[in-house]
């Protein structure tokens, strides 16, 4: 069921088990209503219930899993309003810390976007939707980790869990990744200027094209999502 990692011991194994779960139920490979066996994930990770059952924890914070009491833990639907309200806080988060980015940016934090910029056109070249998927977020983050402020990063991926599953949905045909590469760019070139409004513009045109695609996708899909 799930992509099988090799547990790194320098890091918390519940952490570990999280980010696997996570990355599994965003990118489908765990369909909404799926039951999840405490016991089944243990045993396929080697690792003891209790890191298992925290990570459950963590992901229904995220709103991707639902404990219920004596029944188990299942996946969820995706919830519209949980997507737009996540966007709604995400933008305002990151508009705010690309403001001063573009202020602090420097030569090599923008070698590394251009590094970032790269790989994202080499994952859609190769149609590796999961790939691409995770140099999206590299993009985002490396973009936080200018102002060293870990906990922003934190948040953010704390609240888009839901709009992943979204942007996973979507980005075959509804909004294909080349689309998402331009974007970056222009988010890049306003930062090359040091410019905080330009840069501030081009992330929310990025970040806002998600409140058109859900609808689209969730047409398409209406088993997945609720409200």
């Amino acid at each position: 069921m799930f992509k099988l990692i090799e547990l790194n011991i320098s890091e918390p194994v519940n952490q570990q088990v999280y980010r696997a779960l996570r990355r599994a139920i965003i990118t489908c490979q765990v369909l909404p209503g799926v039951l999840l066996s405490e016991k089944e994930i243990s045993s396929q990770f080697n690792v003891s219930r209790q890191p298992v059952r925290e990570a459950f924890i963590k992901l229904a914070e995220a709103g991707l899993v639902k404990i219920l009491p004596q029944r188990g833990t299942f996946v969820t639907k995706i919830s519209i309003k949980k997507v737009i309200d996540g966007q709604f806080i995400r933008e305002a988060v990151e508009c705010a810390i690309i403001k001063r980015v573009a202020q602090e940016i420097t030569e090599s934090d923008l070698v590394l976007l251009d590094k970032n910029l790269a790989e994202q056109i080499d994952a859609n070249k190769r149609k590796d939707i999961r790939s691409f998927l995770e140099k999206d977020d590299e993009f985002h983050q490396i973009i936080m980790n200018v102002i060293d402020c870990p906990m922003a990063w934190e948040t953010v991926e704390n609240i888009k869990a839901m709009m992943d599953r979204v942007r996973y949905l979507t980005l075959e045909d509804i909004s294909p990744p080349e689309d998402l590469v331009k974007q970056h760019k222009k988010i890049v070139m306003a930062l090359k200027k040091h410019d905080p409004e330009m840069a501030a513009l081009a992330l929310h045109e990025h970040l806002s094209t998600i409140l058109q695609t859900i609808n689209i996708v969730s047409q398409q899909r209406n088993d997945w999502f609720v409200d």
